[in-house]
Formats: structure tokens, C-alpha cells, sequence
């Protein structure tokens, strides 16, 4: 299973920009929390020390994860897409899976629980990206190629859309659509499938109520300050008074039952409330490093599954991010989904590592 790689090294500085925003997120996890952890749990380090292990497991994994020549996944590509589509089935059955914030999207396992849609975004990157190595030459073509790859990816989403949970339904669909475009699908069946996207799109709002209060408040979330509109509300007070260098570390006041739990989705928010403009800023500026560093080691890849998967998952890892801080700061609808690296989390935090992980020892395995 393992290969020695004399003399190859992994992209340091791609190590240390993650390893960089793990740190600012468990700082920032503990700043966040300490005040709700202390009321709901009477232990103001609960979900710091919790955030320390689920790093602590995710860095190890990562760092094992690393040395594992990466096409080994791709021989196992399907059993890992079974497997996820496995668990996606058995957290949809009453009883077995856990239902948090109206999504039934957690299976407990003891003390813990782990999000099967987190797995399916991994093992479909990995899926598609040896299904598009080895059908590159079709993919040009509807039936053959372009066809086959759709009903993978929007069988994933609809199973994700029934617990639901849209906003990682949108990363996985972005993220594998992007994979596919850039295998060199045609745009005409791009622009049909747009046609057919948002249709889709506009009966998933109206079939769903909540959705459309949602978009009528970032529209003007002023018209309900208590109710649909609150969160968006409570992070633009967070983000204003941070101004150009933030009220002080651990200084916020929206983390004073105001924003509701301020730890995971609206992370980002506390952090420009305390850190301000420069501190935002500089969290962004590192996820554009890891996305220049991701972006060069799957140009670098020595063979198209390399490529392919490196792509797949750095644009997974910018795509959440951008979704979950223009979210943060009002440019698009709550759509409920963490901030990598940063946000408390169990199951994401550590696939997020592994994810790393491989993209890693594609990085070792570069012809530079």
C-alpha cells in the first residue's frame, strides 16, 4: 500500500498555510465559544477541547493520509463511492439517523457523529476523477461521457437534498461540475444543463418554505430582525464594529447569546468582529495561497487522476469557503455550511485534513 518517495518532499508551504488556518481556527473556536460553552455545558473549554482532539485526530490522519501514494484511491475508487452512498441511504432512516437544526444528517457513533454527506463530497472527487482519467476521450460526447458523470453527481445530491442540506449539496455539485469542465466537456451541454439547474433550483425554494424566507431575507432581512432575518442581522453588527483592526481577541460581544452558535457557521464573523478588516483579510489572503498552491501541484500532477483529483479537492475547499464568508458578510443567502479549517467540527474537520492529506502526496509525486 505504501511507497517510499526518495528524496521527494511535500509542498511545505501548502502544509503550512493549512496548518496556519487550523491554528487560527482552534483560537478562534475557543474565543467564539467560551461564553456559550460555559452556560450550555458549565465548562467554558468544552468545545476547545474538543475542537483539539478532532485537529489532533484530523492532523494525524492527514500527515498518514500523505503517505499513501494517491493512486491507490484510485483503485478503490468504487468501493469508497459505495460505501458513501451506503451511509448517505442509512442516515435517511428513521431511528438511525440524527437529526440537528431540522437536518437529519448525523449518524452518532458513542459520544460522537459523523456527517455522511462530508464522506460523499471526498469519495465522489475521488470517483469522478478516476471516471474522467479513464473517459477523458468521450466526455465531448452527451451519451458516452458527459451523461454518465451527471447522474452520479445529482443521484449524491438528491440523497443529500433529503435530509437537507443544500448548501453542501451546492459545494459537491459546483465542485464536481468544475471537474467536468475542465476534462473538456462542452459548453452547449453546459448551457442546457444551466436551463435545467435552475429550474430545479427554483422548485427546491418553492417546495420548501423555509428556503424562501431565506432569500426574502438577505433580500431585506430588516423586515423580519427576529425571525428569518436574525443571523444575517447579527453578523453584519459583528463584522461592523471590527473595523480595521477589530475590538481585541476574545473582546466580541455578539458571542453574548446574540449570534447564534457563533463556533461553526458564522465563525468568520466573530473573527472580523475581533480581528477586524486586517485579520479578515488575512484569512482570505490564506485560503488564495491554497488555492494558487492546489491549483499549481494538480498542473504538476504526473498523470490525469492526479490532476483531476487535486483539482477536485481544492476547489471543494475554496468553494465552501467562499460560500460560507459571502454568506457571513450578506452577499448571498444562510445556506448552513462551515468554514474549512476554521469552523468547530468533527467528521468535516477531519475529512478536511484527509482531503489534504492527498492532495499532499499528489504533491510529492509532482514532475518538478
Amino acid at each position: 500500500m505504501f511507497r517510499k518517495l526518495a528524496g521527494r518532499s511535500p509542498d511545505y508551504l501548502l502544509l503550512a498555510v493549512v496548518l496556519t488556518l487550523l491554528l487560527i481556527g482552534v483560537v478562534m473556536v475557543y474565543s467564539s465559544s467560551y461564553v456559550w460553552s460555559d452556560y450550555k455545558f458549565g465548562d467554558s473549554f468544552y468545545y476547545l477541547k474538543r475542537q483539539l482532539l478532532f485537529a489532533g485526530v484530523g492532523v494525524a490522519a492527514m500527515f498518514f493520509v500523505m503517505l499513501i501514494p494517491y493512486g491507490n484511491w484510485k483503485k478503490y475508487a468504487k468501493v469508497i463511492l459505495f460505501s458513501c452512498f451506503v451511509l448517505l441511504l442509512l442516515v435517511l432512516i428513521p431511528g438511525v439517523g440524527m437529526v440537528r437544526g431540522g437536518a437529519q444528517s448525523w449518524l452518532g457513533i458513542g459520544a460522537f457523529s459523523i456527517q455522511p454527506s462530508e464522506f460523499m463530497k471526498l469519495g465522489l472527487i475521488i470517483f469522478l476523477a478516476a471516471y474522467l482519467a479513464a473517459n477523458q476521450k468521450y466526455i465531448t460526447s452527451f451519451r458516452k461521457g458527459f451523461f454518465p458523470s451527471l447522474i452520479l453527481v445529482f443521484t449524491a445530491f438528491g440523497l443529500i437534498m433529503l435530509q437537507p442540506d443544500l448548501g453542501t449539496g451546492m459545494v459537491l455539485v459546483l465542485t464536481c461540475m468544475l471537474m467536468i469542465f475542465v476534462s473538456g466537456a462542452r459548453l452547449s451541454h453546459f448551457f442546457g444543463l444551466a436551463a435545467i439547474g435552475l429550474a430545479g433550483f427554483a422548485l427546491l425554494i418553492i417546495s420548501a418554505p423555509y428556503r424562501i424566507s431565506r432569500i426574502t431575507a438577505f433580500l431585506n432581512p430588516w423586515e423580519d430582525p427576529l425571525g428569518d432575518g436574525f443571523q444575517i442581522i447579527q453578523s453584519l453588527y459583528a463584522i461592523g464594529p471590527g473595523g480595521l483592526m477589530g475590538v481585541g481577541l476574545g473582546e466580541s460581544l455578539q458571542k453574548y447569546f446574540y449570534l447564534p452558535e457563533p463556533q461553526t457557521d458564522f465563525i468568520f464573523a466573530i473573527l472580523g468582529e475581533e480581528l477586524g478588516f486586517i485579520g479578515g483579510t488575512f484569512v482570505i489572503g490564506l485560503f488564495l495561497l491554497l488555492f494558487w498552491r492546489g491549483i499549481r501541484v494538480a498542473l504538476e500532477a504526473p498523470d490525469p487522476f492526479g490532476r483531476f483529483l487535486a483539482l477536485g479537492i481544492v476547489s471543494m475547499l475554496i468553494i465552501q469557503a467562499m460560500i460560507n464568508i459571502s454568506v457571513v458578510i450578506g452577499l448571498i443567502p444562510v445556506t448552513g455550511i462551515t468554514l474549512p479549517f476554521l469552523s468547530y467540527g468533527g467528521s468535516s474537520l477531519t475529512l478536511t485534513l484527509c482531503s489534504v492529506g492527498i492532495l499532499l502526496n499528489i504533491s510529492r509525486n509532482s514532475k518538478v
